[in-house]
């Protein structure tokens, strides 16, 4: 079910910084405490394939999304410990050594669970142990989150684990829910800062089809 239109889950989880600092990040209040929008993505594990691809891309366009008065998060079930390892690996080794921003510890996958972006294939209850089975890997798929200034979720999208992210649609996007709280305009297909959108009314729908 889809969380567009509706208020981040408020909850804290663990987080690490660059320096290996241990700490409590809840989303929504990044967002409405810090009058920011945020971006949250989640990749599947650490010391992967894929997945340091799209934090070095993050991390390219980290400026871009500052300017935007956007905070950039990641996030996996992996812990502290193992995050922490990864940052101190070179990138020219699989790590991610350089990546600035700070990075969720959902090791509980309490957050992950509300958000319903695990890979959970089925569950089943087993008699003999007294315990639920999970099939599947158990780990997030590439879910990626954005969050206005009040705590709403405007944008949210799940990719398959091969599929890695296109980072400048995420910022393309960001540019156009900004246009659309500031000049309450609407942002027609392949939108992109400094172009033309419309009002929301069949007449400048027209005009601008008549004109693309």
């Amino acid at each position: 079910m889809s969380l567009v239109g509706k208020k981040f889950p408020s909850i804290a989880v663990d987080a690490i910084s660059e320096m290996g600092d241990n700490l409590k990040i809840n989303i929504f209040e990044e967002a409405v405490n810090n009058n920011k929008k945020v971006l949250l993505f989640w990749y599947p594990k650490d010391f992967t394939f894929v997945c340091p691809t799209e934090l070095h891309a993050f991390q390219a366009a980290l400026p871009e999304f500052e300017k935007r008065n956007t905070i950039v998060i990641g996030a996996s079930c992996d812990t502290n410990e193992v995050h922490f390892a990864w940052l101190n690996t070179p990138k020219n080794n699989g790590g991610i050594e350089g990546v600035t921003y700070p990075i969720l510890a959902d090791t509980n996958r309490n957050l992950a669970n509300i958000l319903g972006i695990l890979d959970i294939e089925s569950t089943s209850y087993s008699e003999e142990t007294d315990s639920v089975i999970l099939e599947g890997s158990n780990v997030t798929y590439r879910a990626t989150y954005l969050i206005d200034e009040t705590g709403k979720i405007f944008h949210e999208s799940v990719n398959d684990m091969p599929l890695g992210r296109n980072v400048n649609e995420y910022l393309r996007m960001v540019d156009a829910y900004t246009h659309i709280q500031v000049k309450g305009e609407v942002c027609p297909a392949n939108w992109e800062a400094g172009k033309e959108a419309m009002n929301a009314d069949r007449k400048s729908t027209a005009e601008y089809l008549s004109l693309n």
